[in-house]
């Protein structure tokens, strides 16, 4: 095999473990790896804002915001309006938050930490190099990308731009 192959070959195999992951993730729990992730910071935060979750797991405002929405809708959170300051909420898991949390999956990413961290510095600075490289060589260095490995967004994005494709014509 070229060494061209075996590069898309590894590349396709992390972007399959990533997609068999988030599956698995929703089959178990029901939960995307944002909805997952937001969850466990609100479970690791005491009084802590929109604003600050959005920080701490990459997405925007507005993002974390819709998330909340639909993670309430589900009865898995409640907000609280702050008694310091009444223009804060609080987002506070409820019961079947903390029971979702506790039966759902670790994340994939934190399998990936765990084991990059224990690698010699050396290493990690040549996984990233290399890992830099690829995103240029694929124009993919300045899209917008949070620190969490879920191929999630893209599936939605792109069945968003199918389902909003004009039909053929039948001939």
């Amino acid at each position: 095999m070229e060494t061209i192959d075996q590069v898309l070959v590894a590349m396709r195999r992390v972007l399959r473990a990533t997609a068999l992951h988030s599956k698995h993730l929703s089959k178990t729990v029901g939960l995307t790896m944002p909805q997952l992730l937001l969850l466990q910071a609100i479970a690791g935060g005491q009084d802590v804002t929109v604003g600050e979750l959005a920080r701490r797991i990459s997405l925007s405002q507005a993002t974390v915001t819709t998330i909340l929405d639909r993670l309430q809708k589900r009865g898995l959170l409640y907000r609280q309006r702050s008694t310091s300051d009444k223009r804060k909420i609080h987002p506070c898991l409820t019961a079947e938050g903390r029971r979702v949390l506790e039966t759902a999956p670790t994340p994939l990413q934190e399998q990936f930490i765990r084991q990059f961290r224990g690698l010699e510095p050396w290493e990690q600075s040549m996984i990233l190099a290399a890992l830099q490289r690829v995103a240029q060589m694929m124009d993919a260095q300045d899209i917008d990308a949070s620190p969490f490995l879920d191929l999630g967004e893209l599936d939605r994005t792109a069945k968003r731009s199918r389902d909003s494709a004009p039909e053929p014509l039948a001939g």
